[in-house]
């Protein structure tokens, strides 16, 4: 039997790489959905 391939390179999991950004990346996309909602009921009333 052949012994299991390693990868000289480590692997790199995506959520890893997205999990940094997620404090900053959160309330930005809050706050242009509140702007965006806001000017939605401001120009149906």
């Amino acid at each position: 039997m052949s012994a299991p391939q390693q990868h000289s390179e480590a692997e790199v999991d995506p959520v890893d790489s997205i999990v940094p950004v997620i404090p900053i990346v959160l309330p930005l996309v809050g706050a242009v959905l509140m702007f965006l909602l806001a000017f939605i009921a401001v120009n149906m009333a």
